[in-house]
């Protein structure tokens, strides 16, 4: 039996009579099935007072009693049926409108009619409680879209807006009202639904010039597929971290020539006011020569500090060609020579990138190490993994470690007394020019420092 024919069964209700009467209507036929199941005892009730001594007058009148009684039986149980079937279908009515308020009024609970009220009632309770916890849900979702830094808009597949956050506005310099419902090309936005998914765009909007991070999605709807823009504005924040970075600079800039220059004043004025005494000083030739070199020993720290600096931040493009990790990482453990560096074997991999540049970095990690565990007796060792789709190498020692992560980065930042404190902040830069991260931090085994070089995996290929 199909699903039509038992929906049709069901309506049909008793038996066959729908299919001997399919125009009739549900409450009719309940009626009409009440009268054929009553019609044989009444033929008999009324063939046997027919036999009995009676008068026509009395015979005719309890006959129709009879068939009153069935009638009226029949209406009775046809308006309790539909009754009942009014009360569900009112209430069912009720939940498909949104209107949960509603309750049927149940007297018995142990009968088949109570306990398909209770379960409607318990189901408006539900739809309810639901309904209560999705407009929490949305207050929160609202409450969050309108306070974050970003712009967010959703679109539908006809490229209309239906949802914009307040960031929203502040681009576009419009209300929601004025939004919601207008293409994408209206307003400007129909070059971010085309192109990479994530990525740094350019934009001038009513709101705002300037860059900006965009991610792009899709999420459902009704069944259809709904596009989701999010925008970051980055110019405030390059603009932060640009003024930042400057403060930084002139604050090490004023602090290396100042201790240059003071020196270089100081005996420079004493050496105006040696020559200007007259009769000198019988060691007045050698309070010169002292003082001069004292002058050109500044001089030339101060030049090597500024020839640094440009290192720094001269630093040029990488030029990426295959690198094989294993015999880069072996090679480049063999260089220093003061101390023998354990080598752990990771898997087999070549990545594109710049080998001159990554030589430099994973030499400078090693010295560093090296540096740290030369007075402490400890060892120094280097690995690589693939650790979350990156390439993860590491230089781990047994020195003291690294008291403040965040300052060793800080360029001309050192603690040792011949440092120049370029190492670090070089090798940052070049992780990050190639699309990955440079981090120290507390080596696994509880002593010493761990540097872990990060490397994106999206150009590798394992040998």
């Amino acid at each position: 039996m199909n699903a039509g024919n038992e929906i049709r069964t069901v309506a049909g209700l008793p038996g066959s009579t729908g299919k001997i009467f399919p125009r009739l209507g549900f409450e009719n036929r309940i009626q009409l099935g009440v009268v054929a199941a009553g019609l044989p005892a009444a033929i008999t009730a009324v063939v046997c007072l027919w036999q009995l001594n009676l008068s026509l007058n009395l015979r005719l009148t309890l006959a129709l009693a009879v068939f009153g009684c069935l009638i009226a039986g029949s209406i009775w149980m046809k308006h309790l049926v539909c009754y009942s079937l009014r009360t569900l279908s009112n209430l069912l009515g009720a939940l498909r409108e949104g209107d949960y308020s509603l309750r049927a009024s149940v007297t018995r609970s142990d009968d088949v009619l109570g306990e398909t009220l209770l379960e409607v009632n318990g189901l408006a309770d539900l739809l309810r409680n639901q309904r209560l916890e999705a407009h929490e849900d949305q207050a929160l979702l609202d409450k969050i879209l309108a306070e974050v830094d970003v712009a967010v808009f959703a679109l539908d597949p006809a490229l209309r807006v239906r949802l914009v956050n307040r960031g929203g506005e502040k681009l576009l310099a419009r209300s929601a009202d004025e939004i919601i419902g207008r293409q994408a090309g209206e307003l400007g936005l129909q070059n971010l639904l085309q192109g990479g998914t994530e990525r740094i765009v350019n934009l001038a909007l009513p709101g705002g010039i300037g860059r900006w991070k965009l991610h792009r999605g899709r999420y459902r709807e009704d069944g259809r597929p709904h596009h989701l823009l999010i925008l970051t504005d980055l110019t405030r924040t390059l603009h932060d971290e640009e003024r930042a970075a400057w403060k930084r600079m002139l604050q090490i800039l004023r602090h290396e020539i100042n201790n240059s220059l003071a020196p270089i004043c100081s005996i420079a004025n004493s050496l105006i006011e040696l020559r200007k005494q007259s009769p000198r000083p019988d060691d007045w030739e050698d309070d010169l020569r002292q003082g001069l070199e004292v002058i050109e020993t500044r001089s030339e720290s101060l030049h090597r500090f500024i020839l640094a600096y440009s290192e720094v931040t001269r630093l040029p493009d990488p030029s990426p060609r295959p690198i094989e990790i294993g015999p880069w990482v072996r090679r480049v453990a063999e260089l220093d020579g003061r101390l023998p560096v354990a080598v752990q074997e990771g898997p087999a991999l070549t990545i594109e990138a710049d080998g001159d540049q990554l030589d430099q970095l994973l030499i400078n990690l090693i010295r560093n190490a090296i540096d740290a565990v030369t007075e402490s007796d400890g060892g120094v060792g280097v690995g690589w993994d693939v650790a979350n789709g990156r390439l993860h190498v590491w230089v781990d020692d047994d020195g003291p470690g690294v008291a403040d992560a965040d300052q060793a980065f800080t360029p001309f930042y050192t603690t040792k007394p011949d440092g120049a404190g370029i190492g670090l902040p070089l090798s940052r830069q070049i992780a990050e020019n190639h699309g990955g991260a440079l981090i120290l931090e507390d080596s696994p085994t509880g002593r010493g420092c761990r540097a872990s070089l990060y490397l994106p995996l999206k150009s590798a290929t394992r040998i």
